[in-house]
């Protein structure tokens, strides 16, 4: 999500067979006729990072706090083997049939289409998109979030902590989205090299920050704060602290969720032998590891240095003041990384919708025709693609000024999105795939598995929406 940035892997249908194109097995080109694939366990490792150390990362420390010292760690440790397990049957259904000649799927909705069929695809597909919707809102609120924290430090830093520095973050949603409009009508953006190696920067800049400044604090304490069960009755209500437990459920789920380019980063990695499966499943069991390692450093560091009053986000909840150039650095990396995020995360849907247009209207010169621009350089613009992309930037832009709640939107995209995408899909693909006979022990283990998450999800999404409806009492739209 999670702010999951990833680029390269998103490629449009290819129809064409290998040996129409002239494949041998010296040519350079791989067994569908694309060109040979150079991926390798650690470039997959390095991918899935980039893309899994995202925004959701801040939240760790708040989510840390709901649970305690106990179940904390003991959550995160669960969400990072359920992923890795569940990510290692998604892995095997990368090819149709034999893992080293059997049909690829290039996307995680072609792997759906080639193992099941009818209402689950259709559920799939919407579920997916409903996914890329919900996290343009919340890269949207987490962007401005970050834009006002550095304004909001620059004011503590003249005008001392006592200052409440009361601002609206609506202007920079307003910033952040005719920014997205401008770069939306780049077309493939998700093909440029370099925002990987860019957004990967930037994770790992403000996530170092985030844990460094939590390691300072601790120092500064004296010591540890927080407790075995976390937040303590008193502090919160009876019932606070159950919606908010479960709410930590889905921030947790949220910075651990990258299932939906799982398939598209497997279409990176070399041919056989061994199998992209195999290569697959070592590259993530090495990422899952890295990125549980890095995230109980950050969310423990964060509990350890505000205990109960651990913010929902580490760098722009205030629990830091000074530095307050670093805490400027830390959040104008995360602006950059999501300005770069939103539109990788978007390209799938721009893809889809603008793909469906063409079909249903084939003659229209407002969806299929382009216009010459002239600017420094002409440019070719297709109206459609600049109608349709502005309109879904000013949408989600609108709806984010009126939900600009981080901590609850990111614990509601991560209930939305773990047991349908992360789950439940690769659960049925690989029992389709591998023909898991109906009530053995395997299937019946992996059915309970899927159940158990989709309580988890539940009861994560009811704890994120009490959350957005509790601060809707005291929140004013397009005001605060």
């Amino acid at each position: 999500m999670a702010d999951k940035v990833v680029a390269t892997y998103y490629y449009p249908p290819m129809e064409v067979a290998a040996a129409e194109l002239g494949h041998t097995a010296g040519s350079k080109l791989d067994d569908d006729g694309r060109n040979k694939r150079t991926g390798t366990m650690w470039t997959a490792s390095s991918h899935i990072i980039t893309a899994v150390i995202g925004s959701g990362v801040l939240s760790l420390g708040w989510a840390i706090a709901q649970l305690g010292w106990v179940a904390g760690p003991a959550v995160m440790l669960l969400f990072s083997l359920v992923t890795y397990f569940t990510s290692s049957l998604l892995a095997d259904c990368y090819r149709s049939g034999d893992q080293s000649t059997g049909k690829r799927n290039y996307t995680y909705m072609d792997a759906v289409n080639a193992n099941l069929s009818g209402i689950k695809v259709q559920i799939c597909g919407v579920l997916q998109y409903a996914n890329i919707v919900g996290v343009a809102i919340g890269y949207t609120i987490a962007a401005s979030t970050s834009m006002l924290a550095i304004k909001r430090a620059n004011c503590f830093h003249g005008n001392g902590h006592a200052d409440p520095c009361k601002l609206s973050s609506v202007p920079y949603m307003i910033i952040f989205g005719v920014a997205q409009v401008f770069f939306s009508q780049i077309p493939d953006f998700d093909q440029i090299s370099w925002l990987s190696m860019l957004a990967a920067a930037m994770s790992f800049t403000y996530s170092s920050i985030g844990l460094g400044l939590g390691i300072v604090q601790v120092i500064a304490n004296g010591g540890v704060k927080g407790s075995l069960t976390g937040i303590s009755i008193g502090t919160v209500t009876p019932m606070q602290k159950v919606w908010r437990s479960t709410q930590a459920f889905g921030d947790i789920a949220f910075a651990y969720s990258y299932s939906l380019i799982l398939i598209e980063i497997q279409d990176t990695i070399r041919a056989p032998p061994p199998s992209e499966s195999t290569v697959m499943k070592r590259a993530t069991m090495v990422s899952v590891a890295v990125t549980t390692v890095f995230y109980m450093l950050c969310g423990c560091m964060g509990y350890a240095a505000f205990g109960d009053a651990a913010p929902g986000n580490l760098l722009t909840g205030f629990g830091f003041y000074e530095p307050f150039w670093l805490l400027d650095v830390a959040n104008a990396a995360i602006v950059v990384h999501l300005v770069g995020a939103y539109q990788v995360y978007c390209q799938p849907l721009f893809a889809f919708v603008e793909k469906w247009a063409a079909k249903r209207w084939p003659e229209s010169t407002f969806v299929t025709g382009e216009v010459e621009v002239p600017l420094f350089r002409t440019y070719k613009v297709n109206m459609f693609r600049a109608t349709w992309r502005t309109a879904f930037v000013v949408a989600t832009t609108v709806v984010s000024m009126m939900l600009p709640f981080f901590n609850d939107v990111v614990g509601f995209l991560g209930a939305l999105g773990f047991w349908p995408l992360t789950v439940y899909f690769p659960v049925e693909m690989y029992v389709v795939q591998k023909k898991v006979p109906k009530w053995s022990t395997q299937w019946v283990c992996l059915q309970m598995l899927s159940l158990g998450c989709l309580a988890i999800s539940l009861a994560a999404a009811a704890g994120s929406i009490a959350g957005i409806k509790s601060d809707l009492k005291v929140y004013h739209p397009f005001k605060s």
